[in-house]
């Protein structure tokens, strides 16, 4: 096991990532803006059967906070990197919100590389998109940092969850990323467009959302369903956007179940 380590990636921008449990591995990607504590209390869920592997993306975490480039081919190639680095040549790959973005393209880009696919309250991208409504948009883009936090997390978690959790919350964004890496995170994110590609994805692929997702409404998981060709869906009753989190018995038990899956 090697907990934290960083290599480099095509472009020479340092990437920490970390790696923890034994079994087959198992990539987990966090969503904008967020570094591997996006996982915090739910990784080590998989370690029964996984080895979970996580990466600060660049501009967050320990890695690397270069001007540009932003985007989540960029970022695939990033994970590439760091699985190569560790010499894995096969991986399931488990990606939530942004994280399911970049998924998608490794699935696309290096079909050979994965096993099996989850995406997690996620979307397709692009004009084919169903995109979040503009008081979701108007809400995230409060100027006061504490009305648009608790905005945010109204997003993510339902309130009596919530009154149950006083925190602290591990996905809310890394509170240390400068201004630029946030910036090219949201343009990375807001610019994903993979519906062309989406039915070169070979690997049997889990969709997952909460049916109460204003932030990525779940009517994107019937278009991912519809261009991934070998797909199975679930979606969380009451669930908001970090099912992954407030489901999280039954949603790592669902993704475990589907990992024991052939490859």
């Amino acid at each position: 096991m090697m907990p934290h380590a960083r290599t480099r990636a095509q472009d020479g921008t340092l990437l920490a990532y970390q790696h923890e449990g034994g079994g087959r591995p198992l990539v987990l990607l966090a969503g904008q803006a967020n570094d591997h504590h996006w996982w915090d209390g739910v990784r080590e869920d998989f370690h029964t059967t996984h080895g979970t592997i996580t990466v600060d993306y660049r501009g967050t975490g320990d890695s690397d906070r270069p001007d540009g480039p932003y985007s989540t081919q960029v970022f695939a190639e990033d994970v590439i990197a760091v699985l190569d680095d560790l010499g894995i040549e096969r991986a399931d790959v488990y990606g939530t919100s942004m994280g399911g973005r970049v998924a998608q393209w490794i699935a696309v880009r290096h079909p050979g590389r994965v096993g099996r696919l989850v995406l997690g309250c996620t979307s397709p991208g692009g004009p084919h998109a169903v995109e979040r409504d503009a008081t979701v948009r108007r809400a995230l883009a409060q100027a006061d940092p504490a009305a648009a936090r608790e905005a945010l997390l109204d997003l993510m978690f339902t309130p009596s969850w919530l009154a149950g959790h006083p925190g602290p919350y591990t996905t809310l964004a890394d509170p240390g990323m400068p201004p630029h890496a946030r910036r090219g995170h949201l343009v990375a994110s807001n610019d994903h467009d993979a519906w062309d590609a989406l039915p070169q994805i070979t690997a049997p692929t889990l969709i997952l959302h909460g049916d109460q997702d204003r932030l990525t409404p779940p009517d994107n998981v019937t278009l991912l369903a519809a261009r991934i060709p070998d797909t199975r869906t679930h979606l969380f009753p009451g669930a908001r956007h970090a099912y992954f989190q407030e489901c999280r018995p039954q949603a790592s038990t669902i993704v475990t179940e589907f990992l024991a899956g052939p490859q």
